[in-house]
């Protein structure tokens, strides 16, 4: 559908001037701008409200910070801003993301910054993720005649123009035009030659602990990760022979061999909510929660245990790459992330985004970045699609499960302060469509948080 119901029948109701863009299934409004070619600085957004007397929709530019603060002060009301999760409870005709901007066609009151008034052209979204709205500026006055204008936003960045990567939006696309700009990292040889064993049929355990152990480090760590609390062996384990046949098991070892070795590609600091540290912290909790939580999901799903460990160990992948490829906006964004923890991560990339010559690539978020490196690396399709998408809550596509098993991870440490942010959705649906029960889910988290507190030498050891 190209416009969602609702808001056709009002633009078409009321004769509202419009064309429709068209462009590939996009996962936001940020997303649709790249896809369609679109023009971020005359791109004009929705924020849904909320108070005790209602909802109410804000429009802003694209390039521009909601202020809340002003708008209560105009109305003398006590408006907060509602996460998308809950605006498409209101918008049920629009797909997640795509919060369309004329809040007439549902009923509700608009507060309008003047500045978009003054727009010659104007892109909004649809409310379906494949096109967007080019009102010209007759009509965008047209349709705010009624609403309340003021100033209501603050500048988030300097503006610029978007440009789009193709017409025909693909993982290997981006990988191709980064590679024409970057040189994006190979995957460490140790890492190959991991990924190759597993693929061979007649690898053994032997042969693996032969492979990890011609690396000390690696070695170290597999040792130190089979003596964890984890796994509660009281025996003595001597060599990474015992520690695969006796404690972890070959696929264990080999999946966070790999993940071990794969980190060496990147130069990334090791401090702040970002670095190195808090992202092994993070991905090898992941990784456990994530497999604990496979094993209890409803049988028909026929959830694979082992990949839910590595899509959850190398999900965040992407916070790497933006390290390694762009240092400057990578320390940005760690700085912003330690001052205002309560931002969202897409927030924090939108900010960046347009300081400097990455702008086309940072905008796709880290999570789109990190799918095109392990698509790149050829790790299976599930870890690229976790990777890609475990911030797009409500995704229904390849993979979701393991996706939607990530996200349930990610929600539930969170809640020790454990990943990069703190989700804000309602993990009933995830609870629900996975089959799992809230409060084994909440034991599991607290038994890993628990059990992984003995990996923080491992973690000291990944990014001495």
């Amino acid at each position: 559908m190209p416009l969602a119901s609702k808001l056709g029948k009002y633009v078409e109701t009321n004769a509202i001037q419009c064309q429709l863009v068209h462009h590939a299934r996009s996962q936001d409004l940020s997303h649709a701008v790249i896809l369609a070619g679109a023009i971020s600085e005359l791109t004009i957004r929705a924020h849904l409200m909320l108070d005790r007397e209602g909802p109410a929709l804000l429009v802003v530019p694209f390039q521009a910070k909601p202020d809340v603060f002003a708008v209560n002060c105009y109305t003398n009301r006590n408006f907060q801003l509602i996460d998308d999760e809950r605006a498409s409870k209101l918008f049920e005709d629009c797909d997640h993301g795509h919060v369309p901007v004329l809040g007439d066609a549902y009923g509700l009151t608009v507060y309008v910054d003047h500045k978009i008034l003054k727009y010659e052209q104007a892109f909004a979204s649809s409310g379906c993720a494949n096109t967007l709205l080019k009102l010209p500026g007759f009509s965008i006055r047209a349709a705010f005649n009624s609403s309340a204008c003021g100033s209501f936003s603050s500048p988030l960045y300097k503006t610029d123009t978007v440009v789009p990567l193709r017409t025909e939006y693909s993982l290997e696309d981006i990988a191709e035009k980064l590679n024409k700009v970057y040189r994006l990292p190979p995957m460490p040889d140790t890492a190959v030659h991991i990924m190759h064993l597993t693929a061979d049929p007649d690898a053994g355990v032997n042969d693996l602990a032969d492979l990890v152990e011609h690396d000390p480090s690696l070695s170290a760590q597999i040792m130190r990760y089979a003596r964890s609390a984890l796994f509660n062996y009281r025996g003595e384990l001597t060599c990474v022979r015992d520690a695969i046949n006796i404690v972890l098991g070959f696929d264990r070892v080999a999946k966070l061999a790999m993940g071990i070795a794969s980190i060496r590609a990147f130069r990334v600091p090791n401090d702040g909510p970002l670095g190195l540290s808090s992202f092994w912290q993070h991905a090898l909790q992941c990784a456990v929660l994530s497999q604990a939580l496979a094993l209890i999901t409803k049988p028909e799903l026929e959830v694979d245990e082992r990949e839910a460990y590595l899509s959850g160990l190398l999900h965040n992948f992407g916070l790497l790459l933006v390290g390694e490829l762009f240092p400057p906006e990578f320390r940005m964004m760690n700085k912003l992330r330690e001052a205002d923890p309560e931002r969202t991560m897409r927030e924090i990339e939108e900010q960046v985004f347009g300081m400097g010559s990455a702008q086309e690539f940072l905008s796709l978020g880290h999570g789109s970045l990190g799918a095109v490196l392990l698509k790149l690396w050829g790790l299976p399709e599930a870890c690229v699609k976790a990777a890609a998408m475990h911030h797009s809550v409500g995704y229904d596509d390849d993979h979701s499960v393991q996706v939607e098993l990530v996200q349930l991870s990610n929600y539930l440490l969170a809640s020790y302060g454990i990943g990069d942010e703190t989700p804000t959705f309602d993990p009933t649906p995830l609870f629900n469509r996975l089959g799992i029960d809230a409060d084994r889910a909440h034991e599991l988290a607290d038994l890993t948080v628990e059990q992984c507190k003995e990996l923080n030498g491992m973690v000291n050891d990944m990014v001495a």
